[in-house]
Order: C-alpha cells, then sequence, then structure tokens
C-alpha cells in the first residue's frame, strides 16, 4: 500500500526541498552576509550517507520529489553522485536542483548522466553593474552560459528572478524575454520577509505582472502544469517559453503546500516562515531505527501551520533564520 504524510489541515506533503550545504559563492542581498557565513565543522553538516538514510524513510513515508539546494549545492564535491543516488530510491519520482548557475556549466556533464530531472537557475538581472550590486560578484555572462549549455544538454531549465524595487525593477522584461525564444520558464518570486531580506523592498506578483503586460501584451493564461510548486504560469504572444508568478505574500498558497524541508545540519521544517523545526541529527547518530525517525517525521507533519504570518506579523517567537540556513 503507497503510504503519505499527511499534515493536520488534510494537505499530502509528497515534496522535499533538500539543503546539502549552507554555503555559497554568491553574496545576494536577500540572502547572504557580505563576509559570508560563519565556518562550521564539517561534522556539523549531514554526510551524503545519512541525507541518504533519511531520504529513504521519508520515500518510505510518501516523498515522491526532491529538490536539492543550498546555499549553493554545487560547492558541495559530488553532488551529482549524491543525485544519481537520491535518483535510485525506492519511491523517489524526481530529482531537481537549484543553483545559481556559476559552477554549473562544468558540472552538466555529471548531473545529466546522474538523470537530473530539472534545473532551477537563480537569476534576478541580466545586467552586469545590477548583477554586482545584487551578489557582491561578478559573471551574469557565466550564468547565461550555463543556461544555454542546460537546454542543449536537454535538462528542463527554469530561470528564478526575486524583483526588488530600485534595483531590478527596470530590468524584469528584459529577463522575461528569455522565455521568448527558449523553452524556458522565466518566474518572478515575491521576496519573502525572513532574515537580511527585511530590509528590501520587493515587488509584489501584481506589479510585476503589469510591468510585463506593459511590455509585451496581454498574458494569456498556461494550463499546462510545470514541477512540484504554486507557480501560476502565462504565456505572452509570440513566447517560446513561459512566464511564472509565485506570490507567496500577496497571494498565499498555504492551502495546498505540500512540502517539507531538509537542513544541511539535519533539521526537518514543516513551514519555510514558522521558528518550528525537528533535530535528526542527533537520534541519527545516536542509534535510532528507521522506524523511530519515521514516526518523529511524522509527528512533525502533524504540527506544520496552516499558513504563514507575513502580512498579520503573528507566527511563533524567534524569527526564523536567514534562507541560506534553511535552504533555498
Amino acid at each position: 500500500m503507497t503510504r503519505t504524510i499527511k499534515d493536520s489541515q488534510g494537505r499530502v506533503l509528497d515534496y522535499l526541498r533538500l539543503s546539502i550545504t549552507d554555503r555559497c559563492n554568491l553574496r545576494c542581498l536577500y540572502c547572504m552576509p557580505g563576509d559570508g557565513v560563519e565556518w562550521r565543522p564539517h561534522g556539523d553538516m549531514l554526510s551524503f550517507e545519512e541525507f541518504l538514510r533519511l531520504c529513504r524513510i521519508l520515500g518510505g513515508l510518501g516523498i515522491r520529489k526532491i529538490k536539492v539546494t543550498g546555499g549553493e549545492p554545487l560547492v558541495r564535491r559530488g553532488c551529482a553522485t549524491l543525485i544519481a543516488a537520491l535518483k535510485s530510491l525506492p519511491g523517489i519520482e524526481q530529482v531537481t536542483l537549484t543553483t545559481n548557475g556559476f559552477l554549473l556549466e562544468e558540472e552538466l556533464p555529471r548531473l545529466a548522466a546522474a538523470g537530473l530531472d530539472g534545473i532551477n537557475i537563480s537569476l534576478d538581472t541580466l545586467d552586469e553593474e545590477t548583477f554586482r550590486r545584487l551578489t557582491r560578484r561578478s559573471g551574469v555572462d557565466k550564468v547565461l552560459r550555463a543556461l544555454r549549455a542546460a537546454l542543449e544538454a536537454g535538462i528542463p531549465v527554469k530561470v528564478n528572478c526575486v524583483p526588488l524595487r530600485g534595483i531590478n525593477e527596470k530590468e524584469l522584461p528584459d529577463l522575461a524575454a528569455l522565455a521568448r525564444d527558449q523553452p524556458v520558464a522565466v518566474r518572478f518570486i515575491e521576496l519573502m520577509p525572513l532574515g537580511r531580506a527585511v530590509k528590501l523592498d520587493p515587488l509584489t506578483g501584481g506589479e510585476t505582472a503589469a510591468a510585463l503586460e506593459g511590455r509585451f501584451g496581454k498574458l494569456t493564461p498556461w494550463k499546462g502544469r510545470l514541477g512540484n510548486g504554486p507557480a501560476r504560469y502565462y504565456v505572452p504572444s509570440g513566447f517560446t517559453g513561459t512566464l511564472g508568478f509565485i506570490d507567496p505574500v500577496s497571494q498565499s498558497f498555504c492551502g495546498s503546500c505540500n512540502r517539507l524541508r531538509l537542513t544541511s545540519q539535519g533539521r526537518l521544517k514543516p513551514c519555510l516562515a514558522e521558528d518550528l523545526d525537528l533535530d535528526l541529527r542527533t537520534p541519527l547518530r545516536g542509534g535510532a531505527s528507521d522506524d523511530d525517525l519515521a514516526e518523529a517525521i511524522l509527528n512533525l507533519a502533524a504540527r506544520k501551520p496552516g499558513g504563514h504570518h507575513f502580512l498579520t506579523g503573528g507566527g511563533t517567537p524567534g524569527q526564523p533564520q536567514e534562507m541560506f540556513r534553511i535552504g533555498g
């Protein structure tokens, strides 16, 4: 019999975002401190063998899709090997990757050989000066080469952009135009007020959509399905690819949330916006059985909140950690 993880709201949780490192080679304003993250002993992070054991247990409970994230997952050596192993786990139907694209081109042969099902590339601008302002690094051309190489390798690609007022808002139509002649999905994601992101001024999905309609005309709803998340997709006239909108703040989609998050240090989170998690590393290393770990996971899933409190200021005490700690 097929098992499922259900929370107290009756939502089926079948999607895991798996963060394999909190380190990154960029320093994006809304995510990372300018001088990088504090050094942590290697033993603080789960080993690949530990990730695989937990994912095997989660697969047995009903997780079917895994997104490998970071930090930047490709800075951790052997990422493609882990992906191949995840693909072989019973019950796991899809494994995808989110990346900033800096190391992607050279890793593509190994990722393709591992059977990677899709790539999300984070890219907030096509302008080098804006790119440097946002990431505190140079190299937008490097990311674009990786994007083209991924398409040539036959791997589905999505581009994720965070619209920010006064920073990249005037460049959003140029970024959207990547989908005009290429089979990519360019998605615009509302910035969530977590960590250092609270100091920035995000555009809502409605504001972004209006700016794109001003350039491309009517955004016709696309009736297909891409991926595992809540994005709403549209196709302007003459576009090969699609434009997507993910609006967690202005258009909350908590009622259909299907995900859990596992951090690089082995903490399982049922909700990105709440300071609620479960330490799996300690029992994992302390001799807990698979049944013990499965029971702990199910108990936490049952406590998944019904929704976030971004607009009301509510939620649990102790605002959640920085995104790079949780997993993007």
